[in-house]
């Protein structure tokens, strides 16, 4: 994912974190916010409860991806941030895949129909 589309910024998390929208699944948690310009950008939260540093790269790993694939379908302007929980460890990316789907499409996030 290129470097414009990532959220760094501790105050952008916090601005998400007072101001944003969440939705909740049991596996994960999709913030998200205006942020006023032409495009998304994202942000990944595993924290040290998913495991050592192996498990929460691959989380990070699995999220980023989907929402690399999923960023094409997505509404512009947006900042959203995924908040990884324990049972996500283990998952296979289909799965991770669909939720973060599901999460967007919940978010109202998704463009047009059914992809």
């Amino acid at each position: 994912m290129q470097q414009r589309f990532r959220l760094r910024e501790s105050s952008d998390f916090s601005r998400l974190r007072t101001e944003g929208r969440a939705h909740s699944h049991r596996l994960m948690t999709l913030s998200m916010a205006p942020n006023g310009l032409p495009h998304n950008r994202y942000g990944f939260i595993t924290g040290k409860t998913l495991g050592k540093a192996v498990q929460r790269n691959r989380v990070r790993r699995l999220l980023r991806e989907a929402t690399r694939l999923l960023h094409p379908q997505l509404q512009p302007g947006y900042d959203v941030v995924l908040i990884a929980r324990r049972p996500l460890v283990g998952q296979p990316f289909a799965e991770v895949q669909r939720i973060v789907h599901q999460l967007a499409k919940q978010a109202g996030l998704v463009e047009g129909g059914d992809a």
